[in-house]
């Protein structure tokens, strides 16, 4: 063989040994990757050929799955009271793909979780069609449609967060407006559009507002600012007058901040009566004698400035590390560079509620294969004993006393101690220009007992409510919704 042939076979060769290894590459190295791309028709196929597992709340499916005609895809998702647990569930869409639960626990609602390999492979040798698993949340349904329809009745943009303090079980979890995800859960034309439209509004009905939207949480943060006080012995004795003067000169500044009441009713007043009216010059002095990086210390104990996941990821509430004097004092009252999801809220008011060791929040309770049989259970665990349980009662008292004679009085329900704070949060580059957010934050105590089966956070933002400035406010707008959540939960 002449060196021009050699050379030639030698090439051929290395080709052919190129193509062998990228083909053992592809078929091997990245067989997982390529099977479950987005763009691989056959898996899409494959994931809407059979009925999907179901997601639960109360004991009833909440989804469903509808046989469909002329597409590849034999079936398609339904979702029962669609608006009201679509924070819970997201979407499952054969155009869209999958959100929160959905998404999340795609796996076992799907049947293709490798936990259920064993059910899958008898599956095969029978010739039975692949079944999913169900997703048991820890939803409670009456204190849900409570949150709801709290949220509907007011037409405004919000969310509710309802937990178990005791556990860290999710009770309720509602964001407003909301949207139904059965009207595109298919992949027709028409169902395309109607996902366009939903995402191209406004008032954003397909975003999470209770985990995955963060605001000034205004003056419910001072239940967290009072902890920090008492936490590090700046504050020792509640009914102790502070000194603090009203209007509240802030620190290196000339700017003051005044009350939105008397100023006899907060001029140099005790802690316990800062809570009960709300004084911002009280927790904003506070504020700034506790310092930044106790406050921020404090505030990471209740979960600020770490994502939750429930399981669903929720984003990180925020107290910011670099403040000066001024802005430090402006956290005291909720306000500055601090935010929060209405989640993080609720998780503070449960965790002074269940004296001062804050849950892990978590929404499933059991997922489950299509026997029927456990595949995996949840368990409270702990995040942290964010303050001492001799804090957590102090600011219980505080709380209680405000409901009972104070801001938070539209919260009281009969035979029961509730503790609760009004919030009215002040935001945009010129505070005067937006219309204020509101919110509430609360417990409730069992008839009899020192244990609280729920704590809840409300938020609402008016912007589209036909109401005058002076009607927004925590205690007018939240309560009666924390309320209605509270009772529900109390009733079961």
């Amino acid at each position: 063989m002449n060196r021009p042939l050699r050379h030639i076979a030698v090439f051929c060769g290395i080709l052919t040994l190129a193509l062998l290894l990228r083909a053992t590459w592809v078929q091997f190295a990245q067989n997982d990757k390529l099977a479950n791309h987005e763009k691989n028709r056959r898996v899409q196929i494959e994931a809407f050929s059979h009925p999907r597992g179901d997601i639960i709340v109360g004991g009833k499916s909440i989804t469903g799955s509808k046989k469909t005609s002329g597409t590849d895809f034999a079936y398609k998702r339904t979702f029962k009271e669609g608006p009201m647990y679509a924070p819970v569930t997201g979407y499952f869409s054969q155009a869209q793909g999958a959100t929160f639960l959905e998404g999340v626990h795609n796996g076992i609602l799907s049947g293709n979780d490798d936990r259920l390999f064993i059910k899958r492979t008898l599956d095969m040798l029978t010739g039975e069609k692949q079944q999913g698993g169900d997703v048991v949340t820890t939803i409670d349904p009456k204190a849900q449609k409570a949150a709801y329809d709290g949220l509907v009745k007011l037409n405004a943009k919000g969310a509710v967060v309802a937990l178990d303090p005791r556990t860290g079980k999710v009770l309720a979890l509602a964001s407003t407006p909301s949207y139904d995800p059965s009207v595109f859960a298919g992949i027709s034309a028409a169902e395309g559009r109607e996902f366009k439209r939903l995402d191209r509004r406004k008032d954003k009905p397909l975003s999470n507002r209770a985990l995955r939207e963060i605001y000034p949480p205004g003056s419910t943060f001072k239940i967290l600012t009072a902890a920090a006080a008492l936490e590090h012995g700046v504050v020792t004795d509640i009914e102790k007058p502070t000194g603090a003067e009203t209007p509240y000169k802030l620190p290196l500044s000339s700017t003051r901040i005044g009350n939105d009441v008397p100023d006899s009713n907060c001029d140099k007043v005790s802690m316990k009566t800062g809570m009960q009216w709300s004084c911002n010059n009280v927790f904003l002095d506070i504020a700034d004698k506790v310092g930044k990086d106790k406050m921020r210390e404090t505030a990471e104990q209740f979960g600020f400035n770490a994502q939750q996941y429930v399981p669903v990821r929720a984003v990180a509430s925020s107290y910011p590390k670099d403040l000066d004097k001024p802005q430090t004092a402006l956290t005291g009252m909720g306000q500055g560079s601090l935010t929060s999801t209405p989640l993080q809220m609720a998780m503070v008011t449960a965790g002074l509620a269940n004296d001062g060791k804050v849950m892990k929040p978590y929404m499933v309770e059991e997922l489950r294969g299509p026997d029927l049989s456990t595949i995996e259970k949840a368990e409270p665990d702990d995040l942290n004993q964010a303050v001492s349980e001799d804090t957590a009662e102090k600011v219980q008292e505080m709380m209680e006393n405000t409901v009972e004679n104070g801001t938070a009085n539209k919260a009281r329900i009969d035979g029961v101690t509730v503790g609760g704070k009004t919030g009215t949060a002040q935001h945009g580059a010129d505070v005067n220009d937006e219309r204020p957010y509101a919110w509430f934050v609360s417990y409730a105590k069992s008839p009899g007992g020192d244990e609280s089966p729920v704590a809840v956070a409300v938020f609402v933002d008016p912007s589209n409510m036909d109401i005058p400035r002076s009607e927004i406010a925590g205690g007018k707008l939240g309560a009666p919704i924390a309320k209605a959540v509270m009772e529900a939960v109390l009733e079961r």
